[in-house]
């Protein structure tokens, strides 16, 4: 739109050109949304192996992911007003850009994020293991992994607001990674307490309906015989 409107305003023979944020988020841009799903899809290949399933890594991704991406992202578009007397250098409050500073760190806020998940599933298909229904389980896994999870959730958030304070040469980086990464984790959180557990009941194997179905199928051959 810019671009187009130029074209019509400035005369014949006139080059446009960007400096500072704009020209860094154009000439690196198109580099996020591959990095962005180059991480995706290896996280989702590390969690196939560690659950041997390809139901939980959905369970997993789905349930944090985009919550996070959300709590993040809100900073870039809306205005917050910060405490009183507290300047920040590259914003106006509560806020910054999506700027190549910010795209780092959404993509370190996924790893991040998604280990709450981990938690509540892995915990979840032990309890299956020892004989739980699978709602049964998940209630389980829910209570017993929310201190863990609120725990290393306040602590990466706490290590990480310092850098939304800061003043000097660098700030603009330093500004950028902490509001995306602290928005990110606590907003994620605060859903993904909520959604993994429905995505778990509606997604990931029932455990005790397979060991029905695998205890049928020795019955059958002892039957049959």
């Amino acid at each position: 739109m810019l671009e187009e409107e130029a074209r019509k305003i400035l005369p014949p023979g006139s080059r446009i050109d960007y400096t500072g944020e704009s020209r860094q988020l154009r000439q690196e841009g198109g580099k996020f949304l591959p990095a962005m799903a180059l991480a995706v899809v290896l996280i989702f290949l590390a969690l196939a192996a560690q659950f041997n399933s390809f139901r939980d890594p959905l369970v997993v991704l789905a349930g944090s992911v985009p919550l996070a991406m959300f709590g993040a992202l809100i900073f870039t578009f809306l205005k917050f007003a910060g405490p009183p007397g507290l300047t920040f250098p590259l914003t106006e409050g509560w806020t910054t850009t999506l700027n190549i500073y910010s795209q780092v760190g959404l993509v370190t806020l996924i790893g991040l994020i998604a280990k709450n998940g981990i938690l509540i599933v892995e915990f979840a298909n032990q309890q299956q293991a020892a004989g739980l229904g699978k709602l049964e389980a998940i209630r389980a896994a829910a209570l017993t992994r929310l201190r863990p999870i609120l725990m290393t959730t306040i602590a990466t958030v706490l290590g990480h607001f310092p850098l939304t304070l800061v003043s000097g040469p660098g700030a603009m980086a330093r500004n950028s990674i902490g509001i995306v990464l602290v928005g990110g984790m606590a907003i994620g959180t605060l859903f993904t307490l909520f959604v993994v557990p429905s995505l778990y009941v509606l997604i990931a194997a029932d455990h005790e309906k397979q060991r029905a179905a695998e205890a049928a199928l020795v019955e059958a051959p002892a039957t049959a015989a």
